[in-house]
């Protein structure tokens, strides 16, 4: 199954997000094909404000285990982050 992992950052937080990115990124790379895509969103200066990671999982239990193993998780950089089924239609 898809899941959309939809995180918002808390205000501020973009020194949090800067200093965890290259461990949260390594996670991502190790996750494999647990991962068809990932970003950023980013605010209207430009600078990461948030995530967006489309998740392939067995099922919804194995997506909260992803998020809850992020290093950003651990780093208490999100306000709010959503795990919804998402179904791919084009791409």
């Amino acid at each position: 199954m898809l899941v959309a992992l939809i995180a918002k950052d808390k205000p501020g937080a973009l020194d949090i997000r800067k200093a965890n990115r290259d461990a949260h990124v390594a996670y991502l790379k190790s996750s494999g094909d647990t991962i068809m895509m990932a970003g950023p969103f980013l605010d209207d200066a430009g600078d990461m404000c948030g995530s967006l990671i489309i998740l392939n999982v067995s099922d919804m239990a194995e997506a909260e285990a992803w998020a809850a193993n992020d290093p950003y998780k651990a780093a208490d950089l999100f306000a709010s982050v959503e795990l919804k089924p998402w179904n791919k239609v084009l791409g």
